[in-house]
């Protein structure tokens, strides 16, 4: 049955060989991935790892012995040099690889400060994978003063770990509030006020000027010209998609591997999944960054590899845990021009987004109940009188029988 190669051994390529093997597929399955450990989740390291509530060996997605018996070779460790996509090849450093069909699951990369402004310094972190929070575990000790860069949910998480280790947190956001990108005011409101009550001096409006140290950072200048000292930094603004590779094989790349809605390429015999790719959605093209994304699409790439001919259809959710606050996040609020507040508890609201009469998103804090139905609403295509919403006393289980 061929040779297949996945290339990136994350969320997405994980998914991908093991649809293979459990639907059936008995050809000759190959994962490789740059960094030395079998694949595993992303999202605890800045949580649950960071703050030493969950092993190494709990983050692996699979254990290592599920690969050898499902005769999956794992190649960790291994950068992939390049792809002849007409030769159906990849070369390895002293090796060339033939494949039948290949996967790229090479997700994303975090964007770095500019050496220009003190990026380079000894003692400024990003947080996308094992390495990184491994270098940067050791730092976090009670009263260290550490300065992030970025409110983001990146940066809040980082944020809620340090300051629940007892660190001294700033954080500055050049935008007018955080979240700005990704959430309405009122989300913004609510993780503001959930981290100046845990001590974390947010900083909103104002950007980095330079980071200050020499060889090690001590401190920063901002943007407003205040200095502050840092005994360590964690930058968390935004990441760009994994294409290097598919753009020097020359696939086409549209904010990310472009793919059509069964995760073909513009090359033969390529398909992708996952962060580093774009894919038809609703008229138009999107790029979605989360781990559901990346399981679902990668299984739908494996599917297709088998003869499937599916669509992936999107159906976008997120999370996010910060202090003793669970984050839930259904559908995407682009072009939303009203926000519903539906209040249940002191610490349980949910936030309701529309466009005209559309529900588009909703963000749920503590509140699974209001995540669950506004996720099954979204998804139906169904959207509920707002009032209906507003009012605790509803029954929303009741809105998806109506």
């Amino acid at each position: 049955m061929g040779h297949v190669i996945v290339v990136g051994a994350g969320q997405a390529g994980s998914s991908c060989v093991a649809k293979l093997r459990n639907g059936g597929f008995d050809g000759e399955v190959t994962l490789i991935g740059a960094e030395p450990v079998p694949p595993y989740q992303r999202p605890p390291l800045s949580k649950a790892y960071l703050l030493g509530d969950m092993s190494l060996e709990r983050l692996f997605l699979r254990p290592e012995a599920f690969y050898a018996d499902k005769r999956v070779t794992l190649r960790m460790g291994t950068e992939i040099e390049s792809v002849d996509t007409a030769a159906r090849t990849v070369t390895l450093p002293g090796e060339t690889l033939s494949y039948d069909e290949l996967v790229l699951t090479t997700g994303s990369t975090p964007n770095r400060l500019p050496a220009s402004i003190g990026g380079n310094l000894e003692g400024v972190f990003v947080v996308r994978d094992l390495a990184d929070v491994d270098a940067m575990a050791p730092r976090f000790k009670q009263g260290a003063k550490v300065l992030i860069v970025g409110g983001g949910y990146i940066g809040l998480e980082a944020a809620s770990v340090a300051a629940k280790l007892g660190l001294d947190v700033v954080l500055v956001e050049m935008a007018d509030r955080i979240l700005q990108r990704v959430a309405a005011p009122e989300t913004s409101d609510f993780f503001r006020a959930l981290h100046r009550g845990h001590g974390v001096d947010i900083r909103e409006g104002v950007g980095l000027d330079r980071l200050l140290g020499e060889g090690a950072v001590s401190g920063a200048r901002l943007t407003d010209g205040t200095e502050i000292a840092a005994d360590f930094v964690i930058v968390g603004v935004g990441i760009r998609p994994g294409v290097a590779l598919a753009e020097a094989a020359g696939i086409e790349i549209d904010n990310g591997i472009k793919v059509d809605a069964q995760g073909r390429t513009s090359a033969p015999h390529v398909w992708a999944a996952g962060d580093c790719t774009s894919f038809p959605y609703r008229g138009g093209r999107i790029r979605l960054e989360s781990v559901p994304n990346a399981i679902d699409q990668a299984e739908v790439v494996a599917e297709n590899i088998m003869g499937a001919g599916k669509d992936y259809v999107a159906k976008p959710w997120f999370w996010s845990d910060q202090y003793d606050v669970k984050l839930q996040i259904a559908g995407l609020n682009s072009g939303y021009d009203r926000v519903v507040t539906r209040r249940v508890a002191a610490d349980s609201v949910g936030f309701w987004y529309y466009r005209g009469e559309e529900l588009v998103a909703v963000d749920a804090m503590n509140d699974p109940r209001g995540y669950m139905v506004g996720k099954r609403l979204i998804e139906a295509g169904r959207s509920p009188d707002p009032m209906a919403i507003a009012d605790p006393a509803t029954d929303l289980k009741a809105l998806l029988k109506a």
